[in-house]
This record gives structure tokens, sequence and C-alpha cells, in this order.
């Protein structure tokens, strides 16, 4: 396993660069005008075309970005990237014809993960994930979200929390943890969801917030999962401990719960494949940014699209995320769930790049650190060795690159 105390500090002034368009707000140059961004102590301090660079900046150490492009740091803001085992199997069942719900009801689907995180201890979830978080971070993703959810119990839930904060320590990447209780109804717990909701509500997730474990809470609100209802409860008891809200909503069907998590000012609502318009008004009230999973959608063969042209039209933004799972996500590459949104989902280049960046951020609560190259931000930017930000969406199975910078460290290649 890496180390973050190792990567060599990204401090200096980063030049023969191009801004990727949008990469950093309030400047102009273009792809073709070489930029430059200053870094001190971790912080960018100045960014712009570097004809403009002011005087104060000029004497610091350089950085050779060789003509790279540069895109802030990806963010990454869905995932289930702790977990025990993996689900290959029900992959096979699938192709063979079982659908979602049908291998959910053989036992199979969340509960199966549930029984293989419970038997590993934390050291081997760790290093279970570690590797997926490298495959990840090797994209350029530079902030992740990590839920639980594969526990279903307290002493389960804390150890995927507990690794998920391990691993942003060890690797020096922004980690949001987010409490996934409400994913399954666990084993011990059939025919009572009211008991186990309780339970979430008033023991497990007090526990966790107090340990400081929790950075926010979500719920599967679905037929096969939790009810509008019990969501709120959920929710309900987030907003008493102050921590803000998520939501998996209207992936197999449009159960309401968009607009439920909108009226708690909820940060995202994910999947959405069965978003009604009523939901997207509520989501473009509250400023809720819709996350698209093309990973899911493509791994499920579903043929109910997000109603991207709505969202669209109606200025919701919207994020785009791997959705790393065991069961209907195992994808370990940002740059290729671009591709994917770009292509099944037909977002356009500029939306792809800002769903994986500005957007992401946002459906974090990170817009203020991440998702941009802004003076006073901290440095988490990427240097790319292609000539255009639509070729990031292009490529698929390659990985151009060049440098990335992450927490105003260069965990991949030094340029001085």
């Amino acid at each position: 396993m890496t180390s973050a105390s190792t990567f060599p500090s990204a401090d200096g002034l980063w030049t023969g660069l191009r801004l990727a368009p949008g990469a950093a707000p309030g400047t102009t140059p273009d792809a073709d005008t070489e930029a430059a961004i200053a870094v001190a102590e971790g912080t960018v301090r100045w960014v712009g075309a570097r004809s403009a660079l002011p005087a104060e900046f000029a004497g610091l150490p350089p950085h050779d970005g060789g003509g790279a492009l540069v895109t802030p740091g990806l963010v990454d803001c869905h995932t289930h990237l702790v977990y025990g085992g993996q689900r290959a199997n029900e992959f096979a069942m699938r192709l063979a014809g079982a659908s979602y719900e049908e291998v959910a009801k053989a036992g199979g689907g969340i509960v199966s993960s549930v029984r293989a995180t419970r038997e590993a201890d934390e050291d081997a979830l760790l290093a279970q994930a570690a590797p997926r978080l490298e495959q990840l971070l090797a994209d350029g993703v530079c902030a992740i979200e990590i839920k639980s959810g594969y526990g279903l119990a307290l002493e389960h839930e804390r150890k995927q929390l507990r690794v998920a904060r391990r691993l942003g320590e060890a690797y020096g990447v922004t980690v949001r943890t987010t409490f996934l209780g409400a994913h399954a109804l666990p084993p011990e717990y059939a025919g009572r969801s009211g008991d186990y909701i309780d339970l979430v509500c008033n023991e497990m997730l007090p526990a966790l917030a107090a340990e400081g474990l929790v950075d926010a809470v979500d719920v599967f609100c679905e037929r096969i999962a939790f009810t509008l209802a019990e969501t709120e409860q959920v929710f309900q008891a987030a907003k008493a401990l102050g921590l803000p809200v998520k939501l998996h909503a209207e992936q197999l069907s449009d159960m309401g719960g968009a607009a439920l998590a909108a009226r708690y000012g909820a940060l995202s609502c994910d999947h959405i494949e069965h978003l009604s318009a009523q939901g997207i008004e509520a989501m473009r009230q509250s400023g809720t940014v819709a996350v698209l999973l093309p990973g899911a959608y493509y791994t499920l063969r579903d043929t109910q699209l997000p109603p991207i042209e709505a969202l669209r039209a109606a200025g919701v933004p919207m994020a785009v995320s791997t959705d790393h799972n065991p069961g209907t996500s195992p994808a370990l590459s940002l740059l290729l769930m671009m591709n994917m949104a770009c292509t099944l989902f037909r977002l356009t280049v500029p939306e792809a790049l800002a769903g994986v960046t500005v957007h992401a951020a946002r459906a974090l609560g990170l817009q203020k650190t991440h998702g941009a190259i802004a003076e006073g931000m901290p440095a988490n930017f990427v240097l790319w060795n292609v000539r255009d930000a639509a070729e990031l969406a292009y490529w698929f199975g390659q990985r151009p690159v060049r440098s990335v910078v992450r927490q105003g460290r260069i965990a991949v290649g030094a340029t001085r």
C-alpha cells in the first residue's frame, strides 16, 4: 500500500499547461494559450494565462507541464468501495436472464455482500479495498465518496466506515463517508423493516456520528428496499444530528423519493432513471444534484434512460460517478463512466467533464475545495497527455494521466 507521506510537495509554479474549458472559473485562456498555476503551502495562489503571471510568483520552483491539458482533480461522488468478496456469479445469473429483483429474492444481491463483509475483519476489508481505490486514483480521482451499507449492524457498519477513513489517510485523498445503513433489510430482521429502521435511526446512526465516521446519510428507497415513510424517518434522524442527506432514488420505479429528498435539501439524488417531472422540479428548487450512474445502467442492461433532456432544460446539475459496487457496477474507471455517460445517456463532453468535477464536488458538499482550479482552493488538479478535452471521454481502456496533484502533493508523475 502506498503512503501519502512519500508524495513530494506540489508547491511551485506549474507552467506549460493548457486549461480545459471550465477548469478555472473566471479565467479566459483557451486550450491554445499557455497557462500557469502557482501553488504554495498546498493551495492554489494564482491561475491564468502565463503571460499575465504576477511578478510575485515568477520565482517559485518550476514544474514543467510539457504542454499537458489540465483539469480539476476528478471526483467520484457515489461508490460502495469497501466490502467483502465479489459477486461475479450474479453477473452470470443476469446474463442467463434473471432480473435484479429476482437475484435479490434468491438470496443474492446486497445481502450476499453483507455476509462476506461481516465475515471479514477491518484489515481484510482494507486490503481488499486498497487496490480498487488505486485503480480509481490512477484515473485522476482526487476526492471520493465511500458508503457503508454492507454491514447492516452497528459493528460492521462501523468497520466499513473506519476502513474508508483509513484509506483517505493512507492515500492522501479526500474521502467523504456516507452512512447507508438503510441499504437492505438484514436477514435477522426479515419481515420487520420497521424495527430495523428504528435501529438505524436510534442506535446505529447516533453512535457512528458521535465517533466522527459519518459525513452524510443515504437510503435505498425502492420496492425491494425501504418505503418513502421509512426513508423520511432516516432523513429526520439525520437532520436531528445536523447531517446532510442523499438518496438512491427512482432507480427501478418512481417512488417519489427525489421530491422527498429535495424537501430535506438533499445533496444529491442518484440513479434517477424513473425520475418524474415533479421530482425534477423539486430538485431544481432545492439545488439537489442529479447523479448519473451509467455503469449500473449498463451492467443491468437497463432500457429506461434517465430524463437527461428534462434535467438539462430545468438546469439541474448532473454529476457522473462509477457507483463502484460488487453487484451492479464493478467499475474501476471514472473516465470510462464519462464515455458511457456520453454514449449511453447522450451527455455532451462539457457536461461529462463538469459531471466528474464541479457537479460531482457539489454532490458531496465539497464545492469550496474541489471541482475547480481556483485561488484559495487546495491544489487538486490533473495533467493529461491529450490535445483536447474530448479525448477524456473518447478513449476507453487508456489512461492518459501525466501528473496528479492531490491535496497539494504530486501523487503521480513528478515534473520538477
